[in-house]
């Protein structure tokens, strides 16, 4: 699972420090949440269902076949959610005698012929109706809705969307579309026979094995899985999707994706077969399954779902050229899903509580590619940006990675299981070494392969194959919670010509033990110095020196998982920058530059240093951190700017940089701008848009009104939002409604952007406009997850929305006829009860 990207980087804003400080309540519980007890091991799931487009509902015929898994038993209980449940039977090679059962509370127990010992199968057959809209079981932060089985425009009223079956299986939703034991810790093989409109493409697990076409322009696909996999990894797709074909060694790799799309499929998904090869020969482990197939999902309530060879993504993983000449902002997600087939689908968590042997690693494989594909420096700009939004949520502190407490299995996927786990992956491997940590993750693969696995196994497998016990990084990492807060000091003896350097812990709960890399510079140049960091509160460490290094850095590798404290003036800034190889030091240098430059003129250096960075992200971090109106700046920057501008190698930076010389307000720019205007590059185009609304205010209105902001980044969007809310673009008006959303909270980070975000939420709420109204209740519904139990933001979110009820009432009022305006302001209540 790929947790769902929230517009704007809400996260960071909520628990910046700038608005209020997150209150902790989902660490903890009494209950233990113990690994689900298995009376019986299920060992094939046979289904033949069929779809009710107007009532939104499926039939169900299921043949499960299972066996007591070690103690004799006479009854078979399985989860089975909001269904009409219409016979039971046991079946004896087709021949059905009926069995007595109970029903209630979305548990199905089926009273068994006789008792069964171990290893003694039997199949029961069950004829059912899914309705997955009477489900009454409330989604998460990670998954929004937990209906299971979803019906997108399912009798085609909305002209703009397509109509579509998927399922979402994760954490237990799939026992919403057939009766099964829905917990991890059980496997089976599947097959599935789907009668669907003949117009319409299938997906599921495992291999189509036939097609054959029925009466009613019907048809019917046999899909047949011969592995087995958890029940919640089942899938189902049914659409109007365009197959785009690709192979890895001999297996199919296939990209289903609205038609629209077809032409890009391969810009988008074609890395794919790349990324099977690297990870195949990285874990010494080929691929396991019989096909790789990925779908997107209208209307998704997630970022993207690992279901074993049937990966589904939200909508927005189709970018169009404009969005991936920038960069294919999923190509990310593909590999993270890609990876969970080995770590999830084929070595699956025992329980939720162990949720980080799938997602850490997933996350973690996100590196793994980034390093191989682009670099390091690559790969350490997204760890370092994973770690930051651990940080940025104080309630993370308090988790342990592995937890047994939880409230509820959805609090699991977190900053926690994602983004620290993936850190805490990273600094195991660099520990270990490549050889070993790979090797190990090797015999984990191996030893638990179609079974399960816990964070103790993983331990004992790189135990077993590195000689190195392991008990007390686990003990910290995994089974303790928090990380090191760290600050240093240095001490100079001259006549002895040693540097002391004191490494203090503050985190206060525990002190942890560690490597450190620290670099000393002496002369400009550094020396890299690898120490052991006990656990406890202060540790020294004593180098020989030829003088006074005139820069320490500490984390210098920039592997290690804390929080750090250090007061490094400009100048040492600068040296850290220009004579680093590290990507993290010199962004780090770069980034307290932007930050500080405004209020000391001597980081400016450092930013213009920035500015011919071999890494595009420094260079955009560099060119934003400019005020070139400031004359001091643009004496030092301008001409550098100006070729990034046309020149870049990267159009992000070209559009940083087209967005640096906008805010001088200088018309000699205008043709810069009208150029880029025809740019392919959507961060070009529409840099250059601000640029002419600069300098030329009166043009700004017709020219953002041809730009296609379908599917924008968020970055994107806040640089036309402004142009677009002030000249009132309506065709622009659902493209900025998730942005506008949040205009409280983006008050607190931007003042200036909070004020035009304001101003086009009431600008939404006063207008009769479905689109925009759906896409700002849908994202203010999908962060109520992420904003925990703080009650300030909650209030808050509620406010805004009973304003905005308040203007809706206004609109129908004025125009009672309007065929609209009802369906939008069932959409606001919806969107506040969510939040009672």
């Amino acid at each position: 699972m790929k947790k769902l990207f929230i517009s704007i980087s809400l996260l960071g804003i909520l628990f910046s420090g700038n608005v209020f400080a997150q209150t902790e309540t989902s660490g903890r519980a009494e209950v233990y949440r113990a690994s689900h007890t298995k009376m019986t091991e299920l060992k094939h799931t046979k289904l033949k269902v069929n779809f009710d487009y107007q009532k939104e509902q499926m039939g169900g015929e299921e043949w499960l076949t299972a066996a007591p898994y070690f103690y004799p038993t006479d009854s078979l209980v399985l989860n089975a959610k909001a269904m009409l449940i219409h016979e039971v039977a046991l079946d004896k090679n087709g021949s059905k005698t009926p069995l007595k059962y109970e029903y209630k509370e979305d548990m199905l127990k089926i009273n068994l012929d006789k008792t069964y010992n171990k290893d003694q199968d039997y199949t029961v057959y069950i004829k059912y109706t899914a309705r997955p809209n009477e489900v009454t079981q409330k989604g998460s932060a990670a998954i929004t809705d937990a209906k299971g089985l979803y019906f997108i425009n399912a009798q085609g009223k909305d002209p703009d969307k397509p109509t579509q079956i998927w399922t979402q299986g994760e954490t237990e939703s799939s026992s919403v579309w057939f009766p099964t034991i829905d917990k991890t810790n059980q496997k089976t093989t599947e097959e599935i026979y789907m009668t669907v409109p003949d117009k319409y493409v299938t997906l599921s697990n495992g291999i189509m094995k036939s097609s054959t076409k029925e009466t009613n322009g019907l048809r019917t696909d046999h899909w047949v899985m011969d592995k087995k996999h958890a029940p919640y990894l089942f899938f189902m797709g049914v659409g109007d999707y365009a197959i785009v074909k690709d192979k890895w060694r001999n297996l199919d790799v296939d990209y289903y994706v609205e038609k629209e799309y077809e032409p890009y499929a391969k810009q988008i998904f074609g890395n794919t077969p790349e990324m099977m090869e690297f990870f195949s020969k990285r874990l010494n482990y080929d691929y396991p399954w019989s096909k790789f197939a990925q779908i997107t999902g209208s209307d998704y309530v997630s970022g993207a779902m690992e279901n074993t060879t049937a990966v589904l993504h939200q909508e927005s993983a189709q970018q169009k050229p404009g969005d991936l000449i920038d960069e294919n902002r999923w190509e990310e997600t593909i590999a993270h899903e890609l990876f969970h087939h080995w770590f999830g689908d084929l070595v699956t968590a025992e329980s939720w509580s162990n949720l980080t042997v799938n997602e850490s690693f997933a996350n973690y494989s996100q590196y793994l590619w980034n390093e191989h594909k682009y670099g390091k420096d690559v790969a350490d700009y997204g760890l370092m940006k994973e770690i930051k939004g651990y940080m940025m949520d104080p309630s993370n502190i308090s988790k342990d990675l592995v937890r047994f407490n939880y409230h509820s299995r959805e609090d699991m996927f977190d900053g926690v299981s994602y983004n620290k786990g993936g850190a805490i992956l990273h600094m195991l491997r660099n520990y270990l070494g490549d050889d070993a940590f790979f090797a190990g993750l090797n015999d984990y693969l191996k030893t638990y392969e179609y079974g399960t696995g816990e964070a103790h196994q993983l331990r004992l497998s790189l135990e077993k194959v590195s000689g190195k016990d392991l008990n007390w990084f686990f003990n910290q990492w995994y089974f303790g919670s928090g990380n090191p807060k760290i600050s240093y000091t240095t001490n100079f003896e001259p006549v002895k010509k040693q540097v002391t350097v004191t490494i203090n812990q503050a985190q206060g709960s525990q002190n942890f033990q560690f490597p450190l890399a620290i670099d000393l510079y002496e002369n400009g140049k550094p020396t890299r110095k690898n120490v052991w960091v006990d656990a406890k509160e202060k540790n020294n460490f004593t180098f020989t020196v030829s003088k006074n290094p005139e820069l320490v850095n500490i984390n210098a590798d920039g592997v290690l998982l804390a929080e750090f404290t250090d007061n490094k003036t400009a100048d040492q800034y600068f040296t850290q920058y220009q004579n680093s190889k590290e990507f993290l030091s010199r962004y780090i240098a770069v980034e307290n530059a932007a930050e500080n430059v405004a209020k000391n003129p001597a980081f400016l250096k450092v930013l213009v240093a920035g500015l011919k960075d071999s890494n595009f992200r420094i260079r955009m971090k560099a060119v934003s951190g400019l005020d070139l109106s400031k004359p001091d700046q643009a004496k030092a920057a301008i001409a550098e700017v100006e070729k990034m501008a046309s020149n870049d190698p990267k159009t992000l930076v070209q559009g940083a940089a087209i967005s640096a010389l906008a805010k001088t307000k200088d018309k000699k720019y205008l043709p810069l701008f009208e150029k880029g205007l025809n740019a392919v590059s959507n961060s070009v185009k529409a840099n250059s848009l601000t640029g002419i609304a600069a300098v030329d205010p009166t043009r700004a209105a017709s020219l953002a009104e041809k730009i296609d902001l379908e599917g924008a980044s968020d970055d994107l969007i806040g640089e036309l939002l402004p142009i677009i809310v002030k000249n009132k673009i309506e065709k622009q008006m659902p493209a900025i409604a998730a942005t506008a959303a949040f205009y409280p909270f983006l008050k607190f980070q931007n003042p200036e952007l909070g004020a035009s975000a304001e101003e086009g939420f009431n600008w939404i709420m006063s207008s009769d406009n479905l689109k925009a109204t759906e896409n700002l209740t849908k994202v203010l519904t999908q962060v109520k997850g992420q904003i925990g139990s703080n009650p300030q933001a909650k209030m808050m979110i509620v406010q805004i929305l009973k304003d905005g009820l308040a203007k809706k009432m206004i609109v129908l009022k004025a125009n009672p006829s309007s065929p609209t305006i009802n369906q939008q302001i069932d959409l606001i209540n919806k969107a506040i009860e969510a939040y009672k």
